[in-house]
């Protein structure tokens, strides 16, 4: 049986309309793979207080990430090798621009992580290693904030 993990992940994109997504080498030999900041809601925390935390951990920003834009229901194998049914709620923040700060990183994080990066959408869909969630850009273009017309 998979154990429950729920989850908090950003979608961080900056005033370019690009993408922060982190690169994962697993120890375990399996292949990299790219992913939104984020990770497993902590016990007593809520999946907005998760979300924040993360956010502050992984790229060094300390803001309210706003109203939850989506959910994805998932199965995978974690970085320490525990297959997980995982409860992802994901939160939308928009910024003119940041510097990622790796400080908060833990120990796994900066084993695994070997680098990050604003992706354009073009180039997510036909970039060669996996990205997740696999439908990025479906869940960016619908979170996107309608442009007004003066």
């Amino acid at each position: 049986m998979r154990r429950q993990r729920p989850a908090a992940r950003i979608l961080l994109v900056d005033g370019c309309g690009r993408t922060l997504l982190f690169r994962f080498v697993p120890e375990d030999g399996r292949p990299p793979f790219w992913v939104t900041p984020g990770g497993a809601v902590d016990p007593g925390e809520s999946y907005p207080e998760a979300a924040r935390r993360e956010l502050r951990e992984e790229v060094g920003l300390d803001r309210d990430c706003g109203p939850e834009v989506a959910r994805r229901l998932v199965e995978f194998l974690t970085l320490e090798g525990v297959e997980v049914q995982a409860d992802e709620r994901y939160f939308r923040v928009d910024i003119d621009t940041c510097d990622v700060d790796p400080a908060g990183h833990t120990p796994l994080e900066r084993r695994v992580i070997t680098e990050w990066r604003w992706f354009e959408r073009d180039d997510i869909a036909g970039h060669a290693e996996p990205i997740f969630p696999v439908d990025l850009t479906a869940m960016l273009a619908a979170t996107d904030h309608p442009v007004e017309v003066a």
